[in-house]
């Protein structure tokens, strides 16, 4: 019997290992920052060079990866560059989970990015619009929503809108920024120059991507244009915008430098992070 008895060195060799928890699992794999991939799907796609979004590199390149083994984006542009490649596959593949409309423009949302990232990677600082709710006659998210509340907070007074969000073919004025989720149009009927300043000022401190719109600029009334940073709702020519912004641009189609208050950019997520 004693040839029968094994140390407890080579009993712990012949035995089974545990497998991994799904805890233990999910540790192991990479992370995906939501909030950091969006941004750079924003911006990369209107930059002049392929300089990368500071922050998105790693995130960037495990969705990229993830659709290079969907066979939908060319191992020639797995770089950590959310350019128009990447959203063209990005979209792509939100189309054959039969995503459609806003919901397959190439921005990742919560639902799609977690999906793509089973076995592959987790994902943080996930961004939802939420509900859509009703504002002044007009519909936003409730991400959006919630941006304007503080915004009016933070000045002291009422906003009142002119245009909402999902709002495809209501103005054609609005070249289709007012499509998807997170654009807003406000009034600034009996504003001073100066208070329209100040509103497009904290517009921008809260997350949005604000101008002061005149006459002079194109068809429209004076108005203030608003389009919340990192809205995944947002249609191409908004998520447009929000790049030109990040770029100093003022979001028109004459390209010309940004004519609103110069503050540090930041995201709603990040407002509320120091707030």
């Amino acid at each position: 019997m004693g040839c029968l008895t094994l140390s407890a060195t080579q009993a712990s060799a012949v035995a089974p290992r545990a497998l991994p928890s799904p805890a233990e699992t999910a540790a192991a794999l990479p992370v995906v920052n939501m909030e950091a991939t969006v941004l750079a799907a924003q911006i990369d796609p209107r930059r002049a060079d392929d300089t990368l979004t500071p922050g998105a590199k790693d995130s960037v390149l495990a969705v990229e990866r993830a659709l290079q083994a969907r066979n939908l984006l060319d191992a020639r542009w797995v770089d950590g560059y959310f350019g128009t490649t990447t959203i063209t596959a990005y979209a792509a593949y939100q189309r054959s989970l039969g995503y459609t409309g806003l919901a397959a423009n190439g921005l990742p949302g919560a639902s799609s990015l977690a999906t793509l990232g089973q076995g592959r990677f987790t994902v943080s600082r996930v961004i939802k619009p939420g509900p859509k709710v009703q504002r002044d006659g007009y519909v936003v998210d409730t991400r959006t929503q919630a941006m304007l509340t503080e915004t009016e907070r933070l000045l002291g007074r009422r906003l009142v809108l002119s245009q909402g969000s999902y709002n495809p073919g209501g103005d054609p004025t609005s070249a289709g920024t007012h499509d998807g989720g997170g654009v807003v149009d406000i009034k600034v009927d009996g504003m001073s120059a100066d208070t329209r300043t100040a509103v497009a000022r904290a517009l921008r401190q809260v997350g949005f991507a604000a101008w002061v719109r005149s006459p002079a600029q194109g068809d429209w009334p004076w108005h203030i244009h608003a389009v919340a940073i990192n809205d995944t709702d947002q249609a191409t020519q908004a998520q447009n915008q929000v790049g030109d912004y990040y770029l100093g641009f003022n979001g028109l189609a004459n390209h010309r430098p940004d004519d609103g208050p110069r503050i540090p950019i930041r995201t709603w997520e990040d407002y509320q992070r120091t707030h």
